[in-house]
């Protein structure tokens, strides 16, 4: 059986969080014997595209969309967290392709930080399994 190759369309604004989000959905894709090729953008705005642009490729099982998006003293992070979550499910409805929102939406770094690996959960790892997931469901249902 040839081994999965998966997307990771990762938001870069925070850096730091990008990093730990790669790592969880690195270790995720490797323990279900995938490998991942990581696609960076500069933030969340850009993830839906970009998933387009791995999902027609045909070259990934599966497009996990990662990055944080956390609350400013303006409504830029409700528009934002809104065109992402809608994009990125649009992607996945319209190439058939699975797509995970790994994005993190947070009010704080210390919120951010504590879901990218620091105790309350991986939102990375998250992602990764989800999009694994998806991706055993469309292959199964393919066989039928």
């Amino acid at each position: 059986m040839d081994t999965d190759v998966y997307a990771a369309c990762v938001a870069c604004f925070y850096q730091e969080l990008a990093e730990r989000l790669v790592d969880g959905a690195r270790r995720a894709f490797a323990e279900a014997g995938g490998t991942l090729e990581v696609h960076a953008v500069p933030g969340a705005f850009e993830l839906p595209l970009a998933a387009r642009y791995c999902a027609e490729s045909g070259r990934y099982a599966g497009v996990a969309c990662l990055g944080a998006v956390i609350r400013g003293e303006t409504n830029h992070y409700d528009y934002v967290c809104a065109e992402a979550a809608s994009g990125i499910a649009r992607v996945a409805l319209d190439t058939g392709v699975p797509c995970a929102f790994g994005l993190l939406t947070v009010d704080t770094m210390e919120q951010a930080l504590a879901r990218a690996g620091g105790g309350k959960r991986h939102q990375g790892e998250d992602a990764a399994r989800a999009v694994v997931r998806m991706a055993e469901m469309r292959r199964e249902l393919q066989r039928r």
